[in-house]
């Protein structure tokens, strides 16, 4: 137990957050790539992001590495890569410029709701929901879906249209859910408690 302890304390334990920002670093070149219409290039560091966003998950969990820092360069990493890419493929016409509006909308909204009712009613922990989930699964399948699409990997423009309207449903009903979650917490959340769990 000993070994253990003093192994999770060294420097090693800070292996996740390394990839985690080495991750971040490959959205320049993912979305570099994409404007230049190199999609196999961009497959393939799509691949090593999805590789190392696995690995880092999978050592801080088996080495009791997670930490604070982590916990924020994670999903950062993985919001950055799939919203430049949407910018990119919007900006190269490829999915609806609209959709893409709509998703930074969605977010937007549930990072500044987040920070309203840590002010108004004290800290809770917001884990996102099962919609929320679905939404994102679908905004990385679609990312995927269009790149394989023009890249001439496959030939799929019905996957492609049936993907757009499945983020346009998935974005606006987890949006509500969001909504639909801070507006019942508040009615029964004194104003600065700072209780608010998670349900």
């Amino acid at each position: 137990m000993a070994s253990t302890i003093c192994f999770a304390t060294r420097p090693v334990r800070h292996i996740p957050n390394i990839i985690s920002v080495l991750r971040i670093l490959l959205v320049i070149p993912v979305v570099v790539l994409l404007l230049d219409e190199r999609y196999g290039a961009a497959l393939l560091l799509f691949a090593i992001a999805g590789i190392s966003d696995g690995v880092d998950g999978f050592l801080a969990k088996r080495f009791a590495w997670q930490s604070r820092l982590g916990s924020i360069l994670d999903p950062l990493a993985d919001k950055l890569l799939l919203v430049c890419s949407f910018l990119s493929l919007a900006w190269l016409g490829l999915i609806p410029l609209a959709l893409v509006v709509a998703v930074m909308l969605r977010d937007l909204m549930i990072v500044l709701g987040a920070i309203a009712f840590h002010y108004r009613y004290g800290r809770f922990e917001m884990q996102p929901t099962r919609v929320s989930k679905v939404n994102t699964f679908f905004q990385i399948v679609l990312v995927l879906a269009v790149v394989f699409y023009h890249g001439e990997f496959a030939h799929i423009p019905w996957i492609v249209e049936a993907l757009v309207f499945i983020v346009w449903a998935t974005t606006l009903i987890s949006g509500a859910n969001y909504v639909w979650i801070w507006g019942r917490r508040a009615l029964v959340t004194p104003s600065g408690s700072n209780k608010g769990g998670e349900e």
